[in-house]
């Protein structure tokens, strides 16, 4: 089933729809025997966060971690929506680094998810995978390598990868993590259910224990020996198809939270009596980093129109709270109601709105759309899916790509590319306007990631008048070229 949406530029394009059929209208209200809070007046801080109608202010509290804490134990009609900032604030500095952990607090999340696996020696260190391959500029698996050995490893650049440039930053030990959230906000303590025993020891010692959320999908009944055992312990429980009877064995004792994870909508855990049973006594957890963790309602989709992705799991299957690889954007969307506002004056050309015509609007070397989006059939540009972003593609030196500009006013506008890439060079492209001279070569800066897009200035500017222009992006047949193109933004 296909629909078609515009885009803030005012591009028309098609995507798969958003099947809402079935969905949850309202979130449900607290339930007798809910876990009470004392609801301190909201500050200032908290207050800002009123937005377009989801959720209410929030808790009050003496530090904004102990206000996080108490907001997520409310799981009433007017809890306020939480941000969990996906390793951390990696878009600032390298995931699961104590740099990105203040930058997400800062950026405004309530919680940052954070991974953890144990040393050789039995230390529980942030680390996504079981090596330190990819984010550091060591190898081998984390369990074979000391703490000594560890904190001799520099991490690299955003999500990490071979090509991301090294930092002076190390890779912190969970203790030192959670010193740093004590007062901050709480942390999703992912991937260490295995190693539950050794962080208990680690919150206990540092007086976090209500700081660290704990999660699996576990069964029941080691769970609940866990939390018998272990007075305190905050817990949030994974759900899928699989296991979503868990809901019900948990009885009165139900967890902080649920993760929903579905990758169709027409999932038993998509679903309205589901969602609302959940709602009923817990929170509803939503991830948005990518396809497939709540189908296609990414954070990408969701700077298009929120009602793609964050508005529609709000109003649709009853979330209040969301893991996104977007913090700023969400946490704006929160305040203000818009997904990814353009800047006042700017123009936004979408990459996949190319003028028709091989050799008229463009030139690829492929004569067929090598991409999974067939949205311009029979012409050769490689568009595709990102997590929800519409971009190109296959980008190969000697293309090129041409574009009608309707300029609002007469002045100088800066050209900047929302582009990705895991590589170092990435690619180099140059700019002309209304058939005129190409600008200097410009580098596309490694991302880290093939899916992850950042605006990128290009320094290039240009005087043009109020009215029609066109604008085309080069390639140099002569320059690497492997990344992702967005969007084009030019900037007053």
């Amino acid at each position: 089933m296909n629909s078609r949406f515009r885009t803030r530029a005012g591009a028309v394009v098609t995507t798969a729809a958003l099947v809402l059929s079935g969905a949850v209208a309202s979130v449900a209200g607290t339930p007798a025997g809910a876990p009470s809070v004392d609801a301190g007046p909201a500050d200032a801080a908290s207050s800002s966060a009123m937005h377009a109608g989801h959720g209410g202010p929030g808790h009050g509290g003496r530090t904004p971690a102990e206000r996080a804490y108490r907001d997520l134990l409310d799981h009433g009609p007017d809890a306020k929506i939480l941000t969990a900032a996906h390793r951390a604030q990696w878009r600032s500095a390298p995931e699961n680094s104590e740099p990105a952990i203040l930058a997400a607090f800062a950026d405004g999340a309530e919680i940052v998810e954070l991974d953890v696996q144990l040393t050789a020696d039995g230390v529980p260190v942030l680390m996504h995978d079981t090596t330190v391959d990819r984010t550091t500029n060591g190898t081998g698996r984390v369990d074979s390598l000391t703490l000594e050995q560890i904190e001799g490893l520099r991490l690299r650049e955003g999500l990490g990868g071979a090509q991301a440039a090294l930092t002076d930053e190390g890779v912190p030990t969970l203790a030192e993590a959670m010193r740093l959230a004590k007062d901050r906000g709480l942390v999703n303590l992912d991937k260490g259910w295995p190693f539950r025993e050794e962080i208990w020891s680690v919150l206990t010692e540092t007086g976090t224990v209500r700081n660290g959320l704990f999660k699996s999908d576990a069964p029941v009944d080691q769970v609940q020996e866990f939390r018998a055992t272990h007075r305190g312990a905050v817990y949030m429980h994974m759900v899928t198809d699989a296991n979503l009877a868990d809901v019900e064995t948990f009885g009165d004792d139900q967890p902080v939270a649920y993760e929903v994870n579905f990758d169709s909508t027409a999932d038993a855990v998509a679903r309205r009596p589901f969602l609302d049973r959940v709602a009923s006594g817990s929170r509803v957890w939503s991830n948005t980093m990518w396809n497939g963790l709540s189908e296609r309602m990414t954070d990408e989709a969701s700077l298009i129109d929120p009602l793609r992705g964050w508005q529609a799991l709000v109003e649709g299957y009853n979330t209040t709270i969301f893991q996104t690889d977007d913090v700023e954007k969400l946490e704006s969307w929160l305040r203000t109601g818009e997904g990814d506002p353009l800047p006042r004056g700017a123009v936004r050309v979408q990459a996949e709105d190319f003028l028709p015509g091989e050799g008229v609007g463009y030139h690829d070397l492929e004569p067929a759309n090598r991409s999974n989006l067939q949205m311009r059939p029979g012409e050769g540009v490689d568009i595709q899916d990102l997590d929800g972003a519409v971009s190109l593609g296959w980008m190969r030196g000697g293309e090129w790509l041409t574009y009608s500009v309707e300029v609002p006013r007469t002045g100088t506008y800066e050209v900047a590319v929302r582009a990705s890439s895991p590589y170092s060079p990435a690619g180099t492209y140059t700019v002309s306007f209304d058939d005129g001279a190409p600008s200097a070569r410009v580098a596309v800066r490694n991302t880290t990631s093939h899916a992850k897009q950042v605006l990128q200035p290009s320094g290039v500017t240009q005087r043009l008048t109020k009215g029609t222009h066109t604008l085309r992006i080069s390639l140099p047949e002569d320059a690497y070229q492997n990344w992702n193109l967005d969007r084009i933004e030019l900037t007053p």
